[in-house]
């Protein structure tokens, strides 16, 4: 596949007097408009004793603001026949709302009043109810879904106290329960400011007309103190790692998080693009060992978290009935050894390119998504030309690339082993 191979998306950068970042990618295809504005802040940002703040943020800042009342977000753009979501990461938090072209203002108002007017609409109620419901949601999605907790145990086994990235989004429950209004309104106040976000429009809009209505919605909203940005020490040197947890399953599962080039790094795409080689599609190593040839695993999967300051590499592997998790995981890490030792074929490396170059243009294919593309290039990597330069990028991994980057990230003393097992069998 020709690495001179792209994708280009005209857009517009500008910055406002107060520090937003606006991005505005005119296509005229549909007579839709995406909204995205993505804040640089998430559960990297939050201090001990306080995990979970980003994402109670995520819920707090749909619960009105000083001139929409509560609900109101859902409401007005649902009125209005659109949709609209939030969610929150590691390194970042996001709101966004896809619309018809002619709502562009309702969504850019609700956006600029959560930005500029949020302190006043938020009470003690409010933030009872949401850290309740942040509460459900972690029983729900982490203590009482099967294999629920794995991710959070191999980030407590693969990073020492106090990194950033050891907790998980959604925080811990003692953490949420300690939150206080005076708290909240500190790490708003810190975090959410124009000069720590970013503005991207997507769709059928006139760039000029965009930015003159950003900026009578966004343009006096008044710039805050530059959040300081965590410190990050690299966890490579410490060697591996590992532990075993019990849960309410009914066949256990194997998962290896190896530390891996950040989404910053140059050779991100070499280590994503290997993952598509090891997991993704029929003839990839990982199924067509361990589920075709020796059918000891239901299921495999492998990939990279394009996360801001470390990299993560993953390859998860969920045993078949009547098979033991050493052996499954000791057969994963033989198939893994393969690709340091003996290399990769022209054709398995061009199979893997093409499905990351056809996840790409899936994903830049909507708005909302291409919004989401924009918002993180120009947040992460303060790059937001990347999402025109990250086709020919993937395009451009060559074996010797592969072969090197897989020989250091898949070693050793960089993995993270992870054994859930049936409830019945043991466990730790």
């Amino acid at each position: 596949m020709p690495g001179s191979s792209t994708v280009n998306f005209d857009f517009e950068e500008h910055r406002l007097d107060n520090g937003l970042r606006v991005i505005i990618q005119p296509d005229h295809s549909a007579p839709l408009v995406a909204v995205h504005v993505m804040y640089h802040v998430g559960s990297k940002n939050e201090r001990k004793g306080r995990t979970g703040f980003a994402h109670l943020f995520e819920h707090l800042l749909f619960q009105g603001s000083e001139h929409v009342p509560r609900e109101g977000h859902f409401k007005y753009i649902q009125d209005a026949g659109g949709t609209l979501n939030g969610t929150t990461w590691f390194d970042r938090t996001n709101y966004f709302e896809t619309l018809p072209a002619n709502e562009l203002e309702l969504g850019l108002w609700l956006e600029s009043d959560r930005m500029g007017f949020f302190k006043p609409g938020i009470t003690q109620e409010k933030l009872d109810n949401q850290r309740d419901v942040v509460k459900n949601e972690r029983l729900q999605s982490y203590e009482n879904r099967p294999y629920g907790l794995a991710f959070e145990t191999v980030l407590r086994h693969a990073y020492d106290e106090g990194h950033p990235y050891r907790h998980p989004t959604i925080g811990y429950m003692e953490d949420i329960d300690a939150a206080s209004l005076e708290d909240v309104h500190e790490f708003f106040d810190l975090n959410y400011g124009p000069n720590n976000a970013t503005l991207v429009i997507v769709g059928d809009v006139e760039p000029e007309s965009a930015l003159e209505k950003v900026e009578h919605w966004f343009g006096e909203i008044p710039s805050r103190p530059t959040p300081a940005r965590p410190i990050v020490p690299s966890p490579l040197g410490r060697g591996e790692r590992r532990e075993v947890i019990s849960d309410k399953v009914q066949v256990p599962r194997v998962y290896l998080m190896y530390h891996s080039p950040s989404y910053n790094d140059p050779e991100f795409e070499v280590a994503d693009t290997l993952t598509y080689l090891l997991a993704d599609g029929n003839s990839s190593r990982l199924r067509q060992a361990l589920v075709y040839e020796q059918q000891i695993a239901a299921e495999v999967s492998a990939f990279t978290w394009p996360t801001e300051s470390v990299g993560m590499c993953f390859a998860i592997a969920t045993a078949r009935p009547g098979v033991e998790v050493q052996r499954l995981e000791d057969e994963m890490r033989r198939v893994l050894r393969t690709v340091c030792e003996a290399g990769v074929s022209e054709e398995e490396l061009d199979g893997a390119q093409n499905r990351a170059r056809r996840g790409l243009v899936q994903q830049l294919a909507g708005f909302g998504d291409r919004s989401d593309a924009f918002a993180h290039a120009a947040v992460l990597r303060g790059q937001p030309s990347y999402v025109n330069e990250s086709f020919s990028a993937y395009g451009a991994v060559d074996r010797g690339a592969i072969e090197t980057v897989a020989r250091d990230v898949l070693s050793d003393d960089r993995l993270t082993a992870l054994h859930v097992v049936p409830e019945e069998v043991g466990g730790s």
